[in-house]
This record gives C-alpha cells, sequence and structure tokens, in this order.
C-alpha cells in the first residue's frame, strides 16, 4: 500500500471524488461532487478558514481509502474527515496511521474525526439504522466506519441523537406546550413564519442567534457575516416557510426552528430529473427534517413554545418528521417524548497523540 498526499492534481482531484461512487450507491451516496472539488481546490467560501491536507491510499494501483486533515491557527486539534474507506482493516490501520504519523509530525496534540473540514459544512460519524434511506443533512456512512475508528484506538467524545416523530393529526394535543405557547404570545412575544421576499434580513438575524448559541459546541468555528450568507443562501430555494418558525421578542429574534422537505440525497446531485423530484417534493412533501433550533437562554420556555408551533403545521399535514442531531445533554433531544418512534445515532470520536 501507498499514501499519496496531493495538493490540485485533476487526476488525484479525480480520484478522491470518485471513491464515494464505488462505495455507494446512487441512492446513499450524500456527497455533492461540485461543493468536495471546490474544498479540495480551495475554493469554497470557507477554505480561507482552515488548511487541508489531502490523501489518497492505494492498493495495487487502485484507490482504496482517502481521507484528509483540517488544521486551524492556533488550534492544537488536527481534524480527520472526508473518510471513505473500503472493508478492510488493514487498509483502515494503514489509514490511521498514516493520520497519526502527520499528527506527529506536525505536533498535534489529538485528532477529531470525522469532521469534514468544519462546523459548517459536516461532520459525525452515523452508527445505527442503516437499513433506511439517508435524510437529508445527515452525516451518512457506511456501516463498517465506527468498527474501523474503534479498532484503531478511537474513542467516542461526543453523541447525537435524530428522533424520528410519528405523524400527528389536529386531534393530537399536548397541554403542556400548548399553554407554553399561549404564555409566551400573551406576554408579548412573535412567533412566525418568515416572508421568503425577507430571507436575507432573517438570514441576518439568524447569524447573530446562532453565532451566540453554538459557539459552545466541540468543533465551532466563527464565521463572518458575509460567509455564513455564502453557505445558507441556498436553503432559500429548499425551505418551506410554514415549517420555519422565529420567534421575536421587542422586535429581536430570540429564537428560531428551520426545517425543510426531507430531499434525501437530491439536493446534492443536481441533475435534470432530480431537480424536477426536489420540485415535487418541495411543493408535496412526505416529510420533514427539523435541522436547526435555538432560543436565546435569557428566554426560558421558548422552545417548547417554537415546538408548539411547529406541530400545529405538522398536524395539518399529517406528515412524519425528524429532529435532526441533537447533541447529548441538550433539551431538544426529548421535545415532545411521547411522539418519539426511534432514534438515530451519531458519534464524534477523538484519539490523543502521544
Amino acid at each position: 500500500m501507498k499514501c499519496i498526499e496531493f495538493n490540485f492534481e485533476k487526476e488525484y482531484i479525480n480520484e478522491f471524488v470518485n471513491l464515494p461512487k464505488k462505495l455507494y450507491t446512487k441512492n446513499d451516496n450524500m456527497e455533492d461532487e461540485k461543493e468536495m472539488k471546490e474544498i479540495l481546490t480551495n475554493n469554497h467560501p470557507l477554505s480561507r478558514y482552515f488548511k487541508l491536507n489531502k490523501f489518497l491510499v492505494y492498493k495495487e494501483n487502485k484507490v482504496v481509502a482517502r481521507f484528509a486533515i483540517t488544521t486551524y491557527p492556533n488550534d492544537n486539534t488536527a481534524y480527520l474527515g472526508f473518510f471513505e474507506c473500503i472493508n478492510d482493516s488493514k487498509v483502515a490501520k494503514y489509514l490511521f496511521d498514516e493520520a497519526y504519523k502527520f499528527a506527529i509530525k506536525n505536533n498535534y496534540n489529538k485528532i477529531i474525526g470525522p469532521v469534514n473540514a468544519s462546523f459548517w459544512i459536516k461532520y459525525r460519524l452515523k452508527i445505527n439504522m442503516f437499513d433506511l434511506p439517508p435524510y437529508t443533512g445527515e452525516p451518512y456512512n457506511k456501516d463498517y466506519y465506527l468498527k474501523l475508528f474503534q479498532e484503531n484506538n478511537y474513542n467516542i467524545v461526543e453523541h447525537y441523537t435524530s428522533n424520528i416523530y410519528e405523524s400527528i393529526d389536529e386531534c393530537y394535543t399536548n397541554e403542556k406546550y400548548k399553554l407554553r405557547y399561549k404564555q409566551f404570545i400573551n406576554n408579548g412575544y412573535e412567533i412566525i413564519s418568515p416572508d421568503i421576499n425577507n430571507f436575507d434580513k432573517v438570514l441576518k438575524e439568524l447569524y447573530f442567534l446562532i453565532t451566540k448559541l453554538y459557539s459552545d459546541f466541540p468543533i465551532y468555528k466563527d464565521l463572518s457575516l458575509e460567509d455564513f450568507f455564502k453557505v445558507f443562501e441556498g436553503y432559500k430555494k429548499i425551505i418551506d416557510t410554514s415549517m420555519v418558525k422565529v420567534a421575536y421578542f421587542k422586535g429581536k429574534m430570540v429564537g428560531f426552528f428551520i426545517s425543510v422537505p426531507n430531499y434525501s440525497n437530491k439536493v446534492y446531485h443536481l441533475s435534470l430529473l432530480n431537480l424536477i423530484k426536489i420540485l415535487q417534493i418541495k411543493n408535496k412533501p412526505k416529510q420533514y427534517v427539523m435541522l436547526y433550533m435555538g432560543v436565546d437562554s435569557e428566554h426560558t420556555g421558548l422552545g417548547s413554545a417554537l415546538v408548539y408551533s411547529i406541530m400545529k403545521e405538522l398536524a395539518k399535514s399529517k406528515l412524519t418528521s425528524i429532529g435532526a442531531l441533537a447533541r447529548d445533554g441538550k433539551i431538544t433531544q426529548n421535545y415532545v417524548k411521547d411522539l418519539i418512534k426511534n432514534r438515530y445515532e451519531y458519534v464524534l470520536l477523538e484519539k490523543v497523540v502521544k
């Protein structure tokens, strides 16, 4: 076996982006090839924030694995991401050994993964429920990847879940959430679905609130308002505004709940056929993915009111939903427990460099 580090050579970039096509089917390949090439060539909106070292592993002149190490100024952690590997423990060991050598050579204290370059792009490892197709926004991977990480002495340091919620109708009631909603409305709060024509204004308000609320998350890194816009402006084309709720108090945004229809992986592969399917799903969703939620800590209990406003919308459509990627210990993990019928699980892993 051999490991090749590359820069901008077209041959290696193509090898890097082609490996997932060999490991996944067209239905569960979650990699956006266009975005991946932007990242590999330092043309992504976030590329200026990090340095990316890119590697390919060859066996008998065939690519059998790939990975990248992301590093940040003034950060002693190396972040291992874009990890893909055939189901071969020897190949995986070789890959992880190479990553470890890189960390030692460059004086990093630990390696955390999988992290695909940035908190704002994609991170975490899926560890269960591989019988279901991936949902939009899911950090999807092969079912044997956890075994490969743990065989190479990576330990789980963070755990996350995505709740699968049962469908509800207008007969369903949750008095606790209903009461909380009424209390906040009566106290002068406004909970609304934003006008798509004011998307830029809402996105700017979201930036300042998300920056405040997410700053204590593992691997979080700040980014500018301009770059935040570049990363999230595409959501304007895929959101259903009825399933987006923002809360205001005295004219200031203090909470948000952002959902999208479940497009599976179609939004990452924009062929003409998929564009038609995306439009069809947007107009008539079969399921919603609740991607982001946050409430200013000074407004305790507002989360329940936001959830109630979303429940009212779900009751109209009678659709199931997924509450995506809640970190252990966060209250969002257990909202409306009586409707949770199953849970996806994800982890973040770490290896100390000695």
